[in-house]
């Protein structure tokens, strides 16, 4: 019996921030089997793929060719030919400068069915998040988008461009830069056009460089900036003073990394990423059931006390109860939890806990966490435990760190516990980076105390650590620190 085919999504990833997705988008990546992924998206996203999916990087730099583009049509084929499910993911949008057309051709050829869908596309997010819209009825009509790569500046109609486009968006055109402005000089454009160079676009490393068609080369030369860029060209640069926003955020510019201990969305990082802040967590964490009987979880509602250590022994404990059909009520012991994150799960599932330094001597304890009892923090002391869920590091993304870090230096490293220090210096090591090289250099923030003598274990004395152990305190630290810098 012969193997049905799979199917190819070529999925628009969008520019770089992780809110410029869609429902479309997500939906495609959470069936995948195979990810065939661009240097240009963010990492982030590919966090969205199941456990078994191959994750495959095929991106080019300005420095390395990456792999062939036949190679790449040949991946897609084979693969779908294998009968799974592949996703193209491409940066901003397939269709525009993304070789679409002929990736989708050698699907054609071998009758693969294929779709796609659309990304925000690199230029209107990048200009937007630098305050320009590309267009505007009293500073532009028209609106165009050109590869600025060296190799297609005979090809480009350069007249038609000066005549009768108002904006035009280059891309990658950085190294490019000096024919792209004598081209629009020669054939008829103004010395004093407004130009503005994003580097980065919607990143929160965006960096940006705003000048003329006669200084722009020199000013770009002067910042080092290189691609990826958008050179935006046209009088409507001229709102930029009034529209700016995303640069107006208190930590655009800042670069951290967040040690990560769990799966659910860490609340330190996307207060951080809302205030515009660029951050890389790690390590990736992923979640598998434990086995159970029903007569064991019964006798657990027999404690006095439950202490739960981490929001995912939360979830396995209480999705445990619901497949062998335990009724929640049937829980008449005090529930404990050691972090707010903790507390709050159990509130959305029904539930009202305390915090550990709340808990009181009395009575029977289960700890329900979500590793095995000898991984246990000590200071648990010798209680009765039972592992609601196995946690384990995505190893996958222990290859994606090291370019990650190469594109973006970071300025700030935060750990929330002292299980979070362990972590980023053991997985870390695994993944080939140097994290102490990282410490060294970087501004380190940690929640408590604990913490904080944890990370003196290997060296390291945090700069920052609020006097109230939460991840609202440590993040008001990091705003008031940055705005004093300023």
């Amino acid at each position: 019996m012969t193997k049905a085919k799979g199917k190819v999504y070529f999925v628009g990833a969008g520019p770089g921030d992780e809110g410029l997705i869609t429902v479309k988008w997500q939906r495609a990546i959470e069936k995948a089997d195979v990810i065939l992924y661009d240097r240009l998206l963010n990492p982030k996203l590919l966090e969205a793929a199941p456990p078994h999916c191959e994750l495959m990087y095929c991106g080019k730099t300005p420095y390395t060719k990456g792999i062939r583009q036949e190679i790449i049509n040949e991946l897609l084929v084979s693969k779908a030919l294998a009968g799974h499910n592949v996703v193209r993911l491409k940066g901003g949008d397939p269709a525009v400068f993304g070789r679409v057309g002929e990736e989708a051709e050698s699907l054609k050829e071998k009758d693969i069915p294929f779709e796609i869908i659309p990304g925000v596309t690199s230029s209107i997010a990048a200009s937007m998040y630098a305050g320009v819209p590309v267009t505007h009825r009293d500073f532009g009509r028209s609106f165009a988008m050109v590869t600025g790569h060296e190799r297609t500046k005979q090809e480009i109609d350069w007249t038609g461009l000066v005549q009768s486009v108002d904006t035009v968006a280059f891309y990658m055109g950085v190294a490019n830069l000096p024919n792209i402005c004598e081209n629009l000089i020669s054939h008829g454009k103004s010395k004093n056009t407004p130009v503005l160079v994003i580097q980065w676009g919607t990143y929160g490393r965006q960096e940006t460089v705003e000048g003329t068609l006669a200084n722009i080369v020199e000013m770009v030369s002067e910042k080092s900036l290189q691609n990826p860029a958008i050179t935006l060209v046209g009088d409507i640069i001229l709102l930029r003073k009034r529209l700016q926003w995303f640069e107006k955020k208190p930590l655009y510019g800042q670069q951290f990394l967040v040690a990560r201990t769990g799966t659910t969305k860490s609340s330190m990082a996307e207060n951080l990423y809302e205030l515009g802040g660029d951050v890389i967590e790690f390590p990736k964490w992923i979640t598998t059931k434990v086995k159970a009987k029903k007569s064991q979880l019964l006798s657990f509602l027999l404690y006095d006390r439950m202490l739960f250590t981490s929001p995912e022994s939360v979830h396995g404990f209480l999705d445990l109860l619901t497949e062998y059909a335990i009724d929640f009520r049937q829980i008449s012991a005090k529930l404990y939890v050691v972090s707010r994150k903790s507390k709050k799960v159990l509130q959305q599932r029904g539930l009202i806990a305390a915090l550990k330094s709340e808990m009181t001597e009395d009575g029977t304890l289960l700890i329900i966490g979500d590793r095995k009892k000898e991984h246990l923090d000590p200071n648990y002391g010798d209680e009765d435990y039972f592992q609601s869920i196995e946690k384990y590091v995505d190893e996958r993304f222990l290859e994606i760190l090291p370019r990650m870090l190469e594109e973006n230096a970071v300025d700030t490293v935060l750990f929330s516990n002292q299980h979070s220090v362990d972590m980023l210096m053991d997985y870390g090591d695994k993944a080939g980076f140097d994290v102490s090289g990282m410490l060294t250099q970087a501004t380190i923030g940690v929640i408590g105390k604990s913490t904080g003598r944890k990370l003196k274990d290997f060296g390291f004395t945090p700069d920052m650590m609020p006097h109230e152990p939460s991840v609202e305190q440590l993040v008001a630290l990091i705003v008031n620190r940055n705005v004093f810098r300023l």
